[in-house]
């Protein structure tokens, strides 16, 4: 049996358990199993990567970036993202870090680009937002990054934001964790009531699948997105990464 799993802190709520249950059963995948590894601190993670047995692991919040001085190498994108949200047991044993959010991010947001698109405003810091910022970069998109305090004086802070800035940005990427089930009146502190048809808001949060952030988004007629889609587009780079030779 093929063992796969989710390394995270408080993941019971988590997408892929369910999504690669469901995955294999609809695909008459018999010889694969996959977990949650809810640890409370990245120093347990050793005994789960040293066991032969779990071939492959997503990890998720708080670990992207605390797990990458446990693993023997990384893909260029990882390297160049610095964080890792897929780990595949190489034949040698060896583990090998990957960051297929970048994937999910990009294919998700791509169809909704159009010619106005140019700026973007990513609110957040961690693995994921990094994740976004390398697939803007790919983009050929601008952007700037929105924090509660910025150490880098080329980013936002929260009372940074103008009218002038949110107009002059019309793509904005929620990579915190605000909104997210069971806080789901939480919302990034943005000045919503500048937000306009002409923007486009991604959430990475895709429980509940309408944030607050969401729903000031769509009141204000802009296009909106939750991060459902870009998690099953990742999920599925990931099993390609685990079964490529």
């Amino acid at each position: 049996m093929r063992k796969f799993g989710l390394i995270g802190r408080d993941i019971s709520y988590s997408f892929s358990k369910t999504y690669f249950a469901n995955k294999f059963h609809n695909e008459g995948i018999t010889n694969a199993k996959y977990l949650n590894f809810d640890i409370r601190h990245i120093e347990q993670v050793k005994p789960l990567l040293e066991n032969p047995d779990n071939c492959g692991f997503n990890v998720t919040i708080p670990y992207k970036e605390a797990i990458i001085p446990y693993l023997n190498t990384l893909s260029t994108e990882a390297q160049q993202i610095g964080a890792v949200n897929t780990i595949k047991r190489n034949k040698d044993g060896g583990l090998t870090g990957y960051n297929t959010d970048y994937f999910g991010f990009t294919k998700a947001l791509q169809p909704l680009l159009q010619s106005k698109h140019k700026t973007a405003l990513i609110l957040g810091t961690g693995g994921a937002s990094k994740a976004v910022a390398y697939s803007l970069q790919q983009l050929n998109i601008a952007y700037k990054i929105v924090s509660r305090n910025p150490l880098n004086p080329a980013h936002f802070s929260y009372h940074d934001l103008t009218e002038t800035i949110i107009k002059n940005h019309a793509i904005i990427i929620n990579c915190t964790p605000l909104g997210t089930f069971p806080n789901v009146m939480a919302k990034p502190a943005i000045p919503y009531q500048y937000i306009t048809q002409n923007h486009i808001l991604f959430d990475l949060i895709y429980n509940p699948s309408e944030t607050q952030f969401l729903r000031h988004g769509r009141a204000s007629k802009a296009q909106v997105i939750n991060g459902w889609l870009m998690l099953k587009l990742q999920a599925e780079k990931s099993w390609s990464i685990w079964n490529s030779l």
